[in-house]
């Protein structure tokens, strides 16, 4: 049994300990907000945060994920006054929507490090692939957040 905290609930999973992060929020919990890209850890689909820090969960095995915080695009949704997630809405930034959920994880861990990141920061630390090709739409939405958050 692997005891794993995932979106502040507590799961016991019977999995064996190398099983991918990401077949066990999908198959084994039924969390698929996180998606399946390239299973290399390149284009960040799969993105989620451990111990806030974004994380490509096709890559981690769930051995090694004991005590530690794990968080999903589906925690980060549930709240409709998200600014991160407002400002994606606002900006309308999806075009095929496939890998919005790694990009919205990226851009909140972001966000929580540099809550007024410069082009510098974004360029660095927004690593994942969007395959539409909607980065000036990704960029000008971390922009917005930074402002909503900053309101309050």
């Amino acid at each position: 049994m692997i005891a794993l905290k995932i979106n502040g609930k507590s799961f016991d999973l019977d999995v064996e300990p190398e099983t991918p992060l990401l077949w066990v929020l999908r198959d084994t919990i039924g969390l698929t907000g996180s998606k399946f890209g390239c299973g290399a850890g390149l284009c960040g689909a799969c993105t989620v945060h451990i111990d806030a820090t974004p994380a490509r969960s096709c890559l981690l095995s769930v051995g090694g994920l004991t005590g530690r915080e794990i968080v999903t695009i589906e925690s980060i949704v549930e709240n409709k006054n998200n600014p991160v997630v407002m400002a994606w809405i606002e900006e309308q930034v999806p075009q095929c929507g496939y890998c919005q959920a790694g990009q919205i994880m990226a851009a909140t861990a972001l966000l929580a490090r540099h809550p007024q990141p410069t082009d510098a920061d974004i360029d660095r630390e927004m690593t994942n692939i969007c395959r539409c090709g909607t980065y000036a739409e990704i960029r000008s939405a971390i922009r917005k957040a930074s402002v909503l958050m900053s309101r309050g």
